[in-house]
C-alpha cells in the first residue's frame, strides 16, 4: 500500500521523517495485533498481558520526558531519534525467539524504550523544519504516513499469517524487514543544530513551561482519562457477533479513518485554529463513544468505530502544532517529552478503569469515557491561544 503522496512544500526532513514512521509503524503493526495471542500461547494469561502493557506504557513516558528535556539541553535531536528507531527495530524480531512471557514483557518494554527515546526530539526537528503555521499540515502528514504504515502492517500480518500461513514467530520475524527500511532512512537524516539550553549542566532549575502550556497539559490528561485501548473496540464488536477473521479488517477501517484525514485535519488546524479543531475532534470522540454506548448491531458499531477514526485525524496534527504554538522555542523539546509523559501517565488508569467498567457493562464503560472526554473539552477552552514559540523560556517569566 502506497500512502497519499506528501505536499510537495513540505521540508525534506519531514518528508523523510513521515517515511520512517511508515516503515516504522508497518513493522510494530505486524506484530502488535498478535502478541496477546502469541503471550497466551507461552503460558502468558490476561495478567501477564495487562502487566506488559502497564510496564510498557509507565517506561515509555519516563524516557519521552528525559529525551525531550536532553535534546533541547545538547542542542541536538537526531542520536535520540536514531538511538530509539534502532533499539525499536532490533527489539520487535528478538520475541521470534523468547519461550517466556516475562521475555515478551521485558522486549515489548525495550521496542517502548526506543519510543520514547526517539517521539519528543522527533517531534521537535518536525516543529523547528517549517513555519508556525504550517505546523499543523507537517504534523498531520507525519501522522498520515505513520497511520498508513500501520494500515499496511495489519494487512501484512494478517496475509502472512491466514495467507501464507506463516508460524507466529515467523511473522515476528519478518518485521524486521521494514523496520531496517525506517533504520537506514533515519540515519540519513540531516539535522540543523539549534542552541542548547545555556542551564546545561549547571545547578539552575530550569524556567518553568508557560502556564498555558500547563493548563493545556492538564486538559490533555483528563481527555486521556476517557480514553481506552482501541483493542477495547475490537473486543466490543467480536462481542457483539462478528467473526474473529473479519477483525483485521475492522481495524485496517480504523487505520484508513485515521490516514486519509490526518492532511487534512492538519491543514485546517492552520487555517481554522489549533484550539478550535481539537475542541471538534474531541467533541467527536465524545460522541462516538457516547453513541457506542448505545448501539447493538455490527454496521452501527463498524461505523461508528471509522468515525471514531475521524476524531485521530482531526486531533493528532493540531494537537502537538498547538502544544508548539504555545511553548516557547528552546523548550519544544521539553514539552513535546511532558506531554508524552502526561498522557502515558494517564493510559493505565484510563484503561483499568475503562476494563473494569466494561466487565460491568459496556454501556457503562462507554459513557464514562465520553464523560471524561467532555470534561477535557472544557477545560482546553479555558487554554489561551497565545503564541510563545517565537520566544525562549527565559525571556518571560510569565508567559500566560
Amino acid at each position: 500500500m502506497v500512502p497519499p503522496m506528501p505536499d510537495e512544500r513540505l521540508p525534506a526532513v519531514v518528508k523523510r521523517l513521515g517515511w520512517v514512521s511508515f516503515f516504522t509503524d508497518a513493522a510494530s503493526e505486524m506484530i502488535y495485533p498478535l502478541l496477546p495471542a502469541f503471550l497466551a500461547s507461552i503460558g502468558g494469561g490476561p495478567v501477564a498481558l495487562g502487566f506488559m502493557e502497564g510496564i510498557a506504557e509507565a517506561v515509555s513516558a519516563w524516557v519521552k520526558r528525559k529525551a525531550g528535556t536532553e535534546s533541547d539541553l545538547r542542542g541536538t535531536r537526531k542520536p535520540f531519534v536514531v538511538a530509539g528507531y534502532t533499539l525499536a527495530a532490533l527489539a520487535r524480531p528478538v520475541m521470534s525467539i523468547a519461550w517466556a512471557p516475562w521475555q515478551i514483557v521485558l522486549l515489548r518494554a525495550l521496542d517502548r524504550t526506543g519510543k520514547g527515546l526517539r517521539s519528543a526530539p522527533r517531534d521537535a526537528l518536525v516543529a523547528e523544519a517549517v513555519v508556525e503555521k504550517r505546523r499543523g499540515a507537517a504534523f498531520g502528514f507525519h501522522r498520515m504516513m505513520d497511520n498508513a504504515g500501520a494500515t499496511l502492517g495489519a494487512l501484512l500480518g494478517f496475509t502472512l499469517l491466514e495467507g501464507l500461513h506463516l508460524e507466529l514467530r515467523r511473522v515476528f520475524a519478518l518485521s524486521i524487514v521494514p523496520a531496517l527500511f525506517a533504520v537506514f532512512l533515519v540515519a540519513r537524516l540531516r539535522e540543523e543544530k539549534h542552541s542548547a539550553v545555556p542551564t546545561v549542566r549547571s545547578n539552575e532549575v530550569l524556567v518553568p513551561l508557560p502556564r498555558a502550556v500547563r493548563r493545556y497539559l492538564a486538559a490533555v490528561l483528563v481527555f486521556t482519562l476517557g480514553g481506552a485501548a482501541d483493542s477495547f473496540l475490537l473486543l466490543h464488536i467480536h462481542g457483539r457477533g462478528l467473526a474473529a477473521g473479519w477483525l483485521p479488517i475492522v481495524w485496517l477501517s480504523l487505520n484508513l479513518a485515521k490516514a486519509v484525514t490526518n492532511v487534512p485535519g492538519g491543514r485546517l488546524a492552520d487555517r481554522f485554529g489549533r484550539r478550535r479543531t481539537l475542541a471538534i475532534s474531541w467533541a467527536l470522540y465524545a460522541g462516538a463513544y457516547a453513541a457506542l454506548a448505545l448501539a447493538g448491531s455490527i454496521p452501527a458499531i463498524w461505523g461508528l468505530i471509522v468515525v471514531y477514526g475521524l476524531y485521530y485525524g482531526l486531533s493528532e496534527g493540531g494537537e502537538k502544532a498547538y502544544l508548539s504554538q504555545l511553548a516557547p522555542k528552546d523548550a519544544q523539546g521539553r514539552a513535546f517529552g511532558t506531554l508524552y509523559a502526561v498522557t502515558g501517565l494517564g493510559v493505565l488508569p484510563a484503561n483499568l478503569l475503562f476494563g473494569a467498567l466494561y466487565a460491568l457493562d459496556a454501556r457503562l464503560a462507554f459513557l464514562a469515557a465520553g464523560a471524561f472526554a467532555g470534561m477535557g473539552l472544557l477545560l482546553l477552552m479555558t487554554v489561551p491561544g497565545r503564541s510563545a514559540s517565537d520566544v525562549t523560556s527565559s525571556d518571560r517569566k510569565d508567559p500566560s
